[in-house]
């Protein structure tokens, strides 16, 4: 499984950001077009002050080297300028653009710090990222398998949304889910969810039991967060799915609330029985844990699991993403059912829906038994990835 960023495909960077590289151009074109202004106006109009927004300009979009640059050239040139067409009003002006060149400097200096810092911001939530969403190798659990994670605000790359595909002594077993709430909390809950996944899965053969040990250990964060002053108890949608290593063709289900699964095929698409059971950390009220429920799954089939990031993404009128009417248009295209091509297919039509504009945490995970290997071919018919 191979990991990509948060922001592909599609997904809108700032500006400043995608050409930040290129920034100096900007106050390039800034003292171009005064000195073409200077050149072309009568004597009468006097546009050599201008000078004065090179230098700023440069402060607010480039690093304080190339805005000390950009301040000594326009310091230059305006006595160059004024003897060339004479159209100074004095030393009033030149002393604008002194001052202006002046205080551009700390300006770009102070403005690096703050990237600088943002940059560093950037890095522990990555790291975060890394912990609570791994990349996992191909074939992982001996099942092709693909996830995508969209992140709200694109500077965070993390939040509530999780996922995981383990490789265990009964099978590949995978889990996405989707804690309420967002912030360091949500995320604390969804590191807490993973984490007893991954053990528990591993060692616990009944799927049930399983199920029980996500719910105690969100019981417990729970109440470790209230003793840290957390007021709003956690829960968490997921769903959980095995494929037995001894039952190809068969999958056991756990759905803590979320929505079902599509399985898409060479006979199109359907969807898993729906989860009637409780979130996690709600088992109490509902009145006990959800049903493992055994399902077949024929061949060349893939599942696919979204987040409410998908089904309540909307568009500029306030429509929600079809993601039914999209799997059904994808189902009938070739290779449709390879689930790296399927979560990235949906990923970019979810963000061409909302033209870029994620308003929550988006995350998808596409997992299926890999092909029957063809005689004679010495390999399968698909690889597994992970983004």
């Amino acid at each position: 499984m191979r990991a990509r960023s948060v922001e592909e495909p599609g997904q809108r960077l700032p500006m400043l950001i995608r050409y930040g590289h290129r920034s100096w151009l900007v106050p390039l074109a800034v003292l171009a077009l005064v000195v073409g202004v200077d050149a072309a106006t009568p004597v009468s109009f006097a546009s050599v002050s201008w000078l004065a927004m090179v230098p700023v300009v440069a402060a607010g979009l480039c690093g304080p080297t190339v805005t000390v640059l950009f301040s000594l050239t326009a310091i230059a040139a305006y006595p160059a300028l004024d003897s060339i067409w004479g159209k100074s009003q004095g030393t009033e002006d030149f002393l604008l653009v002194i001052a202006g060149a002046v205080l551009s400097v700390p300006i770009s200096i102070f403005r690096a710090r703050a990237a600088s810092y943002v940059r560093h911001l950037q890095g522990a939530a990555e790291t975060t990222r890394q912990v609570v969403l791994r990349p996992v190798p191909p074939g992982w659990g001996g099942v092709d398998s693909a996830a995508r994670y969209l992140a709200a605000d694109v500077e965070a790359r993390v939040g509530g949304d999780f996922y995981d595909v383990l490789a265990t002594p009964f099978g590949a077993r995978v889990i996405l889910g989707d804690v309420q709430g967002k912030g360091l909390p949500a995320v604390a809950t969804a590191a807490a969810l993973v984490s007893c996944f991954r053990e528990a899965a591993f060692h616990e053969g009944d799927l049930a039991t399983v199920a029980s040990w996500l719910e105690e250990r969100l019981h417990r964060q729970n109440l470790l967060a209230e003793q840290l002053g957390e007021r709003e108890e956690r829960f968490a949608t997921a769903v959980v799915v095995w494929f037995p290593a001894d039952a190809p063709g068969e999958v056991e289900v756990v759905n803590f609330g979320h929505d079902s699964p599509h399985v898409l095929g060479p006979a199109g698409v359907r969807r898993l029985p729906p989860g009637n059971g409780a979130p996690i950390g709600l088992a109490q009220l509902a009145g006990g844990l959800p049903e493992v429920r055994r399902l077949r799954l024929g061949e060349g089939e893939t599942v696919l699991i979204v987040s409410d990031g998908v089904t309540e993404a909307r568009d500029r009128a306030g429509a929600f993403f079809p993601l039914d009417a999209h799997l059904e248009r994808l189902a009938g295209l070739p290779g449709a059912v390879d689930p790296g091509r399927l979560v990235d297919e949906v990923a970019a039509e979810v963000v061409r829906h909302t033209g870029g504009r994620l308003t929550d945490d988006t995350a998808l995970l596409a997992v299926r038994t890999p092909p029957v290997e063809a005689p004679g071919t010495g390999q399968a018919g698909g690889t597994g990835h992970s983004r």
